[in-house]
């Protein structure tokens, strides 16, 4: 197969077919569940299937079914199944292509000129949300397939996956793949395009993923709120209870997380990689984030921020209740303060356990007695990916070569996708490829979301490069 016309044949299928029909996509407004409590009846999900459905019933790829599949009281799933080539073994199994149309909420901040659900393309990124998280997934996983086919190559049977919750934790997914068990067959294969890239210049696979647990927790000390010239000094603060229950769990000074349950020792493998890693992004983890003037990363040397952010559990306090803004606080001993805990775990991390170490962290030996109660209780497994074939080392090596020019890294993600080992528990002889766009800049959550378009068709060419190795590995 002739490379460099497969990545002329990508490009083009981006220009012309891939980017105005994303570029509509990125305009529907689909929260995910966890975020539009009345996401049935808004129906934009629906919509942002139903558009994704239309654009690729319009592809040539022959024999291929498409099917919305939608589980009594569930998120909608889109499936297509893609047969193999000619070419491909007959023993290949399948591949399993991965990703997801359900978004973030769209937060206010955006740029000048930018708009959540305005699609706008501007010094080669398609802003909006959605467009790197993760829209652009199934585009790329069927412009791969079309181009592999177009310039002589052989893929496996294909079965893309788009579903429509993976950012409320991919609540319904067991469900689905335990319903499609029977039809997926062998699955040999995964590839997932909704991980990150270190920089634009080489492509990049994520070996490992980070889990969570994720705690609500409240303290209580009064019925009523007193004032505070009155009950300070006798009723405890329910701030002061809780910001005394967290020390338990981390240290306050250098964030390190004091529960053992929550630390491993970092593979061998993993730790090499992440210092190859380091030394051709040096730098980049201190600049990647805006941060305040005069402010510091919490470490100097990049080895250790990259740890941090992979191998290392971390707490992050996302959400309060019971603090009235400055504007509208009285001089009142409030009864009850409640803290949003997001904690993110090493890869091999047993999410269970660390989830259990922190209810008794939280609940035993109270200061002052104080009513606690804990809610919205959530965990995650993380995911390290298991050993690469030679063939899929190989591939990725070739791909480096003819699309890139620069040599493949790995990096660890310090996010979680839930799919990620739900699929490696389900297959654990598969061989996993899980890449994306989601590189410096494209601020997935935040505003001005934006894809990287140059890099995202590489991607592409680079997927279709593994499709057709696997197809007679």
């Amino acid at each position: 197969m002739d490379r460099a016309a497969l990545t002329r044949t990508v490009q083009g299928l981006w220009d012309d077919d891939v980017l105005p029909s994303l570029s509509e996509l990125v305009a529907v407004p689909a929260v995910s569940p966890a975020f539009d409590p009345q996401w049935a009846a808004s129906g934009h999900l629906d919509a942002a299937v139903e558009h994704m459905r239309r654009w690729l019933a319009g592809r040539t790829l022959p024999n291929t079914t498409i099917e919305v599949i939608q589980l009594d009281g569930r998120t909608p799933l889109l499936v297509v199944d893609i047969p193999a080539t000619d070419g491909a073994k007959a023993d290949a199994g399948t591949v399993l292509l991965y990703g997801h149309l359900d978004k973030q909420p769209p937060v206010g901040g955006w740029s000048e000129g930018l708009d959540p659900w305005k699609p706008v393309i501007r010094d080669g990124r398609l802003y909006g949300r959605g467009s790197v998280d993760d829209g652009y997934a199934g585009y790329a996983a069927v412009a791969a397939i079309e181009a592999l086919r177009a310039n002589g190559g052989s893929h496996a049977r294909c079965v893309l996956l788009l579903e429509t919750g993976e950012e409320s934790g991919s609540p319904d997914l067991p469900a689905y793949l335990e319903h499609l068990a029977d039809r997926l067959g062998r699955v040999s294969l995964v590839v997932c395009l909704d991980s990150g890239a270190g920089d634009y210049e080489r492509l990049w696979l994520t070996t490992s993923l980070r889990g969570l647990v994720q705690v609500e927790v409240t303290a209580h000390v009064l019925d009523v709120g007193q004032h505070s010239g009155a009950a300070t000094g006798v009723v405890p603060s329910s701030f002061r209870v809780l910001r005394a229950l967290l020390d338990r769990i981390e240290d306050p000074l250098t964030g390190e997380i004091r529960l053992p349950e929550m630390s491993v020792d970092v593979p061998d493998d993993r730790m090499a990689e992440l210092r190859d890693t380091v030394e051709v992004t040096r730098g980049a983890l201190r600049t990647m984030f805006p941060l305040a003037q005069g402010v510091r990363p919490v470490a100097d040397d990049d080895v250790e921020l990259a740890l941090n952010r992979t191998w290392r559990p971390t707490l992050s306090v996302i959400g309060a209740d019971g603090l009235p803004a400055p504007a509208d606080a009285g001089n009142v001993l409030r009864p009850w303060t409640t803290l949003c805990l997001s904690f993110r775990l090493p890869p091999t991390a047993d999410a269970d356990a660390a989830l259990a170490a922190v209810r008794r962290a939280l609940t035993t030996d109270v200061p002052y007695g104080a009513r606690i109660e804990l809610g919205r209780l959530e965990t995650g497994s993380g995911w390290n990916a298991p050993t690469l074939a030679p063939w899929l080392r190989n591939a990725l090596d070739a791909a480096s070569e003819d699309v890139f020019g620069e040599p493949w890294r790995t990096l660890g993600e310090g996010g979680s996708i839930p799919f990620m080992g739900l699929l490696h528990d389900a297959y654990p002889e598969a061989q996993f490829v899980v890449t994306g766009a989601l590189g410096p800049g494209s601020n997935a959550h935040v505003p001005d979301e934006s894809l990287h378009l140059e890099y995202v068709a590489k991607v592409t060419a680079g997927v279709a490069v593994v499709l057709d190795a696997h197809a007679t590995a």
